[in-house]
């Protein structure tokens, strides 16, 4: 593997501006490609524009809330007209949701776990897919969780939306089979982020691994040199691991 085996090539990455998010758009820049940053907080892009600089690539910022769909419709629109392609799609932007019984959840709350999880990502697929298509070697991931396999009690929005998640991206890895686009799934297991921290705030962070080291794991996905599609990475085991049909 080249030192810069993205060079020439475009990333998109979605909640880059901290956590998973950012720490991917630094490897994938240092990594020669050029990132496109989705996230909501303008100065928080603009940091993450000083560190792909640093890593030697340049960004092009887009401070959008992933559900506003007419603007991720228009996103797809304008990277076509400028670029004729993309090379990289890693959709991270995720909410955690309520922490609590099902019978508890706030309507309100419970669309906007769907709003984020799911349907955004949804609307990427239909917005990136054919430009996707156009790439030599277009690559997708999506960073589901371990609580989709675990029916934890009180998780229930997150659990749910991961799992329609899960299931959004084996369906696009299957319509894409015989294509040059893979599509995988990325479990980070516990990571060091402030989501982490709003879930289990009692746990000592120190003892997690960094977001850098998940996002390592993420750029393998995303080379030209990875093959494998329709499978899920657990980061916690460093497997690549088939997902079992019922008997």
């Amino acid at each position: 593997m080249t030192d810069r085996p993205l060079a020439d090539r475009i990333a998109l990455v979605t909640g880059a501006t901290r956590g998973i998010g950012a720490a991917t758009a630094v490897a994938l820049a240092a990594a020669g490609a050029h990132v496109v940053a989705i996230g909501r907080t303008e100065g928080a892009l603009e940091e993450l524009d000083d560190a792909v600089k640093a890593a030697g690539s340049s960004a092009t910022l887009v401070p959008l809330d992933v559900t506003d769909y007419e603007a991720i419709d228009r996103l797809g629109a304008a990277l076509f007209e400028r670029y004729g392609r993309l090379d990289v799609f890693v959709g991270n932007a995720g909410v955690l949701g309520p922490i609590t019984p099902l019978g508890h959840v706030d309507p309100k709350d419970f669309d906007q776990a769907l709003a984020v999880n799911v349907t955004a990502n949804y609307r990427f697929v239909r917005s990136l897919d054919p430009l996707l298509r156009l790439s030599t070697a277009g690559r997708a991931v999506f960073v589901t969780s371990g609580a989709v396999h675990k029916a934890r009690a009180y998780w229930g929005p997150y659990a749910v939306t991961k799992a329609a998640l899960e299931l959004l991206g084996r369906t696009w890895a299957a319509e894409t089979a015989t294509t040059n686009l893979k599509v995988n799934l990325f479990n980070p297991g516990p990571i060091r982020t402030r989501m982490r921290a709003k879930a289990f705030p009692f746990e000592d962070a120190q003892t997690l691994p960094a977001p850098e080291e998940a996002a390592a794991a993420i750029l393998e996905l995303c080379l030209p040199a990875f093959e494998a599609s329709g499978k899920l990475y657990d980061f916690p085991t460093r497997a690549l691991l088939d997902f079992k049909s019922p008997a």
